[in-house]
């Protein structure tokens, strides 16, 4: 394409031919000095250890990375990129996510250790062998309430943390930089606990909410139906109010369902009212009420620890002190469940990407061809840059979404859409290009990268 302007340039003006080159060599440079930001020898990346990538990207990712590099390779202007991508590795290497410190309170920066500790010892050890056997880790889950993420939006009285979107944005991208798949189940219960939070009355908050905060209970979202998806407002499961009792009957079919047939809880947006979306309305149903049943178990290309099946409801009974919220305000609520929902997809993308990029660049440092490390082809170089330049751009729309829900601003829900379109299209796009990094390599189950690829 570029090669066709300059031929256009040239036939119609030697004037334009030097804006376009301009144009093109502005552009080189900026990615060049990007890229030597990221390889050169002054880079201050602070990431997990050069053992701990080794360890959990296989035997082959990053293999050969020596502990013992000379002084003289980080001071050398002379030395090549793999040079000082081998010699900075041993002591700290690419965790670029570090970048923006500077926006991270001290709260944060010790929210975000914990959860890197968590993920590098409890996730990431077992995320692929859960994902090959299908293995929802409860326990695992557990665990990670009893640091407190069971609830992290929920008030410290009913077991909660009582965190902002911001700290759980940080939480979620520690935990997904290890395993996608289970923290995208974290933030749907969390995203549920977080609605009777704000929605519910003290009495179901003091009800409902201390065995969702321990995760003693495990929840799940019910919206999406065979017949309604992006149009949730015409989603036609009911709930109608029985003949002389205050119960609801509820009756209708939810598809899709992260945790189907798994958790405890499903809080279910039915229809009270009129067609459309003041005519819906938000129940919490226990996983043992009578004509509650679930679909097959989905046979998912990905995300194999989290289960996910249809949920079926057939004359289901509901006291009316399960109804959390008033008649009327489902849809409401569902549109601000997801309003904090794409925040963390978004954030869990972000996770996921940043994991793709260092091991990516583990292994274009050790891997050569042509005689050197293909880390110094400056293609290689300029692809680095572009795929940081991406995970960098999704962690300050998820920052910025984050902070105006938090803050209530009027922006917040454009602000979250935002961050959810640009950062899933964006990390997938690295991941793929993580794995072409590694070439035929990274279509193999040995190196972790494949696990994250889009393929």
């Amino acid at each position: 394409m570029w090669i066709c302007l300059e031929r256009l340039c040239f036939v119609f003006s030697r004037v334009s031919k030097v804006l376009w080159l301009c144009r093109v060599f502005d552009m080189d440079m900026g990615s060049f000095q990007l890229s030597r930001a990221l390889l050169g020898s002054r880079r201050n990346w602070v990431v997990r250890s050069q053992a701990s990538l080794t360890r959990f990207c296989s035997s082959g990712v990053i293999k050969g990375v020596s502990d013992t590099s000379s002084p003289s390779v980080h001071e050398s202007p002379s030395a090549s990129a793999s040079e000082h991508a081998v010699a900075n590795a041993s002591e700290a290497i690419l965790k670029s996510r570090t970048w923006n410190e500077h926006q991270l309170t001290a709260d944060q920066l010790q929210f975000r250790s914990l959860a890197s500790d968590f993920a590098e010892n409890e996730l990431m050890p077992f995320a692929a062998q859960w994902d090959e056997q299908k293995h929802f880790p409860v326990e695992v889950l557990r665990k990670a309430a009893g640091l407190g993420f069971g609830g992290l939006y929920c008030g410290h009285d009913v077991g909660g943390s009582g965190l902002s979107r911001a700290d759980g944005a940080v939480i979620f991208e520690a935990l997904a930089y290890a395993d996608v798949s289970t923290t995208a189940y974290l933030t749907i219960h969390n995203m549920c606990a977080s609605l009777i939070e704000r929605y519910g009355t003290e009495d179901q908050r003091q009800d409902f909410l201390r065995e969702l905060t321990s995760m003693d209970l495990l929840a799940s979202y019910c919206l999406t139906e065979p017949n309604s998806g992006s149009d949730a407002a015409s989603l036609q499961t009911t709930a109608r109010r029985q003949a002389g009792s205050t119960d609801y009957i509820l009756n209708g079919e939810k598809a899709f369902i992260s945790g189907g047939g798994a958790a405890d809880v499903y809080l279910v947006m039915a229809r009270t009212g009129e067609a459309g979306p003041k005519g819906i309305s938000c129940f919490y149903v226990d996983k043992d009420s009578k004509g509650l049943s679930f679909g097959r178990q989905e046979d998912k290309l990905g995300w194999r620890s989290q289960p996910t099946s249809s949920v079926i409801l057939d004359d289901v009974r509901v006291p009316e002190r399960c109804l959390i919220g008033k008649e009327g305000e489902g849809f409401t609520i569902a549109m601000s469940a997801l309003d904090g929902g794409r925040i963390n997809i978004a954030t869990c993308s972000v996770g996921g990407a940043q994991f793709c990029v260092d091991a990516a660049q583990g292994y274009v440092s050790t891997r050569k061809q042509f005689g050197k490390a293909i880390i110094d082809f400056q293609n290689t170089q300029f692809k680095l840059a572009d795929m940081l330049t991406k995970v960098q751009a999704s962690r300050c729309l998820v920052l910025n979404a984050a902070t105006a829900l938090d803050s209530k601003a009027p922006w917040a829900s454009a602000s979250a859409a935002m961050a959810k379109r640009f950062a899933t299209d964006e990390c997938y796009n690295v991941a793929n290009d993580a794995l072409q990094l590694h070439g035929g390599y990274g279509y193999l189950k040995d190196y972790a990268v494949c696990e994250l690829s889009p393929f």
